[in-house]
């Protein structure tokens, strides 16, 4: 069984060192000033990502984040392998909220609460003022995404977002437009 946990807590170590890194700035970006968590919690549809190993063939991917009693953030992501009538895949998590970043900065983590180093950087890097589209990311450039709060997102809002991106030293080219499905 040790072994067993080694080997799953070595292999959860590489996956998260193994991912490009698309920033070449070195300095931690800004984040937004603040998130308001109720304003933000609900359904958010990803529109683009840079391409990562565990959203590998995904469409139609959702986040949905909701506050827990402890003042945790919880996570629901949900994607369709190989395309939008494909196997739903769902991941559950909790995010906790760095301590003095004004609910902009998270941790958050998809593997049990025994397994060590396992969370990841969830960055507010840019928030539509009425919360319909954010850009968000990892310090480092090695995860970024804009989520929206529908499965289309305007394309002004969009090249904004990309605009928001690249002044904070993320390179856009990699980004990966999402299959979602068309809203009625």
């Amino acid at each position: 069984m040790r072994i067993a946990l080694s080997t799953l807590a070595a292999a959860l170590v590489a996956a998260c060192t193994s991912q490009p890194d698309y920033r070449a700035e070195t300095a931690p970006p800004p984040t937004v000033d603040s998130v308001d968590l109720e304003r933000y919690s609900g359904l958010w549809y990803e529109i683009a990502r840079y391409p990562n190993s565990f959203e590998k063939n995904c469409t139609g991917v959702t986040a949905e984040y909701g506050l827990n009693d402890d003042g945790t953030v919880s996570v629901t992501n949900t994607c369709y392998k190989g395309s939008l009538d494909g196997e739903k895949d769902v991941a559950e998590g909790t995010a906790r909220i760095v301590e003095g970043s004004n609910n902009t900065k998270l941790k958050v983590k998809f593997a049990p609460a025994w397994v060590p180093f396992a969370s990841g950087d969830y960055w507010v890097l840019a928030l539509e003022p009425d919360y319909s589209a954010v850009l968000v990311g990892s310090p480092d450039g090695k995860y970024l995404w804009i989520l929206s709060r529908t499965a289309q997102l305007d394309p002004v809002v969009l090249d904004g977002l990309k605009q928001r991106a690249e002044a904070l030293g993320y390179a856009t080219e990699p980004l990966e437009m999402t299959v979602q499905a068309e809203q009625g």
